[in-house]
């Protein structure tokens, strides 16, 4: 449980972080990252494994690059399911942009909670 609260927290750290650097990528609070991280986590969980499946052969084609697109595409749309909510992503490449930008940003702060368990 710990470790569920620890991630969802970095993640909505990583979106704030991610909504300061990209254009049109837009976080209003710390509340509206919160239900944005959680959003982005079903979406994650449901959606993008059949986005997966679906895109593989073009995945293969460009050596794993189209799966940028395809986290383009699920963070575009968990901005779409939380109208309001004060997280919105305003085009594709903002959402492409702000892709690249939250795995880097994500991935340095999990680094970090992980050195501090």
């Amino acid at each position: 449980m710990k470790h569920f609260l620890l991630t969802w927290l970095a993640t909505a750290v990583a979106l704030l972080i991610t909504s300061r650097v990209v254009y049109g990528f837009e976080v209003k609070s710390f509340v509206a990252a919160l239900i944005a991280a959680v959003v982005i986590g079903l979406v994650n969980g449901f959606i993008r494994p059949i986005l997966r499946f679906f895109a593989f052969p073009i995945t293969l084609l460009t050596f794993g690059l189209f799966s940028f697109v395809i986290n383009a595409l699920t963070l575009w749309l968990a901005s779409g399911l939380t109208p309001g909510s004060g997280f919105e992503i305003k085009g594709f490449i903002p959402a492409l942009l702000g892709s690249i930008v939250l795995a880097i940003v994500s991935s340095v702060l999990n680094y970090f909670l992980r050195v501090v368990e």
